[in-house]
């Protein structure tokens, strides 16, 4: 039998969610995989919502939280499976909107433009920028990080500092694994250039998903009661840990060549990985 210190495989949402107010849910890899909706994940937040709980989406996507709500409409998310959305590209918006005049390096897709929309911010090429905003890669499925070396050292002999909106290392993509922003970020670190990532697991994006439950409740939820759901441990568990959160590991994602279904490898990975959660599942349901 499971110890009660130790992560369990419980049996759908609905068997913890009285304990919680309120759920901070990850967004890719426990509520979609890029390509379309995880239909079950979708109608148990719904549910957790109509029992009178509070959903608010954590992203790591590099887009403003209104293009997130886009996304989501196209991918088959209903608004009703939550109440607001947080994401890293809220904060790199912010961050860039506090440097007016800036003239800015863009590395990502053309998708990603949406973040500089009414920015006082100039974008250009690396050699006329004062600093480098980087989203992605520029064609994820047909490109890997280290292509991108020779740019990263052209941009560390300038000394630009660098701005990842999307902390992900790799994400899930249908049935595949995709590079992202994170990974640029990791090799411009590497060689000494001035990195600043926004998003899980850091703490200000926790601190703005916290302070929105908190607007939505009408005043402040105990860190106890709002239940952590995410599939990556660098990002989503991590980040759960740092902020004093119960945490619900998907165990269907990103990491789950790793494990199976064995909750003792699951353990395993998760000790290694020198995080902590309460419960876990394959995928998100009721």
């Amino acid at each position: 039998m499971d110890s009660p210190l130790l992560p369990h495989f419980t049996s759908g949402l609905a068997e913890i969610a009285p304990r919680y107010r309120a759920i901070l849910c990850d967004v890719w890899g426990v509520v979609h995989n890029g390509k379309s909706a995880f239909p079950p994940a979708v109608a148990a937040l719904s549910a957790f919502r109509a029992a009178g709980g509070i959903v608010v989406l954590i992203t790591n996507g590099p887009r403003p939280s209104w293009s997130i709500k886009l996304q989501l409409d196209d991918l088959g998310v209903v608004p009703a499976a939550y109440d607001a959305i947080v994401s890293s590209g809220d904060l790199a918006a912010a961050k860039l909107a506090t440097m007016p005049g800036a003239r800015v390096c863009h590395i990502g897709p053309e998708r990603d433009f949406v973040l500089y929309r009414d920015l006082p911010v100039t974008l250009t090429g690396p050699e006329e920028a004062d600093i480098v905003c980087c989203t992605g890669l520029v064609n994820e499925y047909t490109e890997m990080p280290e292509d991108y070396d020779p740019q990263l050292r052209a941009m560390r002999a300038r000394d630009l500092p660098f701005l990842c909106a999307n902390p992900d290392i790799w994400v899930e993509a249908g049935n595949r694994l995709i590079p992202c922003a994170g990974a640029l970020a990791e090799r411009y670190r590497a060689i000494g250039g001035a990195t600043t990532i926004l998003g899980k697991p850091h703490p200000e994006i926790y601190a703005l998903a916290l302070a929105r439950i908190d607007a939505i409740a009408g005043g402040p939820v105990p860190r106890d009661m709002i239940l952590a759901i995410g599939d990556g441990a660098h990002t989503d568990i991590r980040g759960a840990n740092l902020t004093g959160l119960p945490v619900l590991f998907i165990t269907g994602g990103i990491h789950a060549g790793e494990y199976g279904d064995d909750a003792e490898r699951v353990r395993g990975f998760l000790a290694r990985s020198e995080v902590r959660a309460d419960a876990m599942m394959p995928r998100l349901t009721w």
